[in-house]
């Protein structure tokens, strides 16, 4: 049965054009239109879409306060559109807090003329959300961080959390049960960097998970957030002004220093390399063949060689499979490597690729990935 879609924007031809390129794809239907957010709110609740498109500027009532409505009475997975520009940034960043759950950047000229990487990716999109099997409102963040959990004593080879992991681990296994966080213990390991990848779903999940760090997190932190160039500089303004760490978007150059993280800058690629004790981050263009940019991959192959063992991966929620060589380079370093539960995910993509690899030694649900890794990488 075809995923049923409802498209909202205030303007006919973008409603018709993006009806059209959705009712391409034989897995979607568009089942109705809205030209104003007043007009979504009530058919969300009549219709009971499996997902709805959503523009943000619109008369009679916005996206931002619609998907607030909608998240309260019906909760549905929102696609957000979103003009690039620095408000385009700020609004979408709103909307996403308010619950939608991705958005895509309004390019008339894609919309416009039949350009085939434009239509795919919506349609990929669409489908990536109203595939979910339940759909689960994601809780908002608390901006009050958590004490840190003070590490238990190392377990075994036995134990939850391994250390350093050899070459020879099978390719594929089956995927890694979700851990609960009471059964997670902390290996004893010292890390010396640690690493968030992430994609749809990601900006709630980090704002999650980042504004539980104290200020003395003892470790600098890489940020790659599949994202707009115009729309990271904002992201970690944000993050900055929420969390007790410092965030900044990473520029080349930068030293890394201990409870920063630094947030890939969108549409380049962000490596680091050892100097001394520390690390320096490089921000390329790098290829244009490139599918992400900022790209996971690239950041954590270049982590495998200037940090070895000494750092901690997570792969979050996101669509494809960016992470998962970066990440198997990580762990033939001795790295450890931890993904988000399925249960959890917006889209269980990225983490789904590290987990069912067999590269992932831990997966945890986003409620308790904070708790996880403050018990993991800070030492009592």
């Amino acid at each position: 049965m075809a995923i049923k879609v409802l498209v909202v924007d205030d303007s006919s031809f973008f409603r018709r054009r993006v009806s059209e390129i959705v009712n391409q794809d034989p897995e979607l239907e568009v089942i109705a239109t809205a030209s104003n957010g007043a007009e979504a709110v009530k058919m969300a609740a009549e219709l009971n879409p499996q997902v709805i498109t959503m523009d943000i500027e619109m008369p009679v009532m916005d996206g931002i306060s619609a998907v607030r409505e909608i998240m309260a009475k019906c909760p549905t997975p929102i696609l957000m559109f979103s003009s690039l520009t620095h408000d385009g940034a700020k609004a979408t960043l709103d909307a996403l807090d308010a619950g939608a759950l991705d958005f895509l950047p309004k390019r008339f000229e894609d919309i416009a003329t039949n350009k085939d990487e434009a239509i795919l990716l919506l349609q990929q999109r669409v489908k990536a959300l109203g595939r979910r099997r339940i759909f689960r409102p994601i809780v908002r963040p608390s901006v009050t961080p958590v004490t840190p959990v003070t590490p238990v004593t190392p377990r075994s080879s036995s134990g939850a959390v391994l250390g350093s992991v050899g070459t020879s681990a099978p390719n594929v296994s089956a995927p890694v049960r979700s851990s609960p966080v009471s059964s997670i213990r902390a290996s004893g390991k010292q890390y010396k960097l640690l690493l968030i990848g992430t994609s749809t779903g990601g900006p709630v999940a980090l704002q999650k998970i980042l504004t539980q760090f104290p200020a003395n997190y003892p470790h600098p932190i890489l940020l790659i957030q599949h994202m707009p160039a115009a729309f990271t500089p904002a992201f970690a303004n944000r993050l900055n002004g929420l969390c007790k760490i410092e965030v900044k978007e990473a520029a080349n150059g930068d030293i890394l220093r201990p409870g920063c993280a630094y947030l890939a800058p969108g549409g380049m690629q962000m490596m680091v390399e050892r100097t001394g004790v520390t690390g320096r981050i490089k921000v390329l263009a790098g290829s244009a063949e490139m599918n992400y940019k900022p790209c996971v991959d690239i950041t954590f192959a270049s982590a495998s060689k200037a940090f070895g063992g000494d750092v901690l991966a997570v792969v979050l929620t996101g669509m494809g499979a960016d992470g998962r060589e970066g990440a198997r380079m990580l762990k033939a370093a001795g790295a450890t490597i931890w993904a988000q539960d399925e249960a959890s995910c917006v889209v269980y993509g990225m983490p789904q690729a590290v987990a069912s690899a067999g590269i992932a030694t831990q997966s945890i649900s986003l409620e308790h990935m904070a708790e996880s890794i403050l018990k993991e990488s800070v030492r009592g």
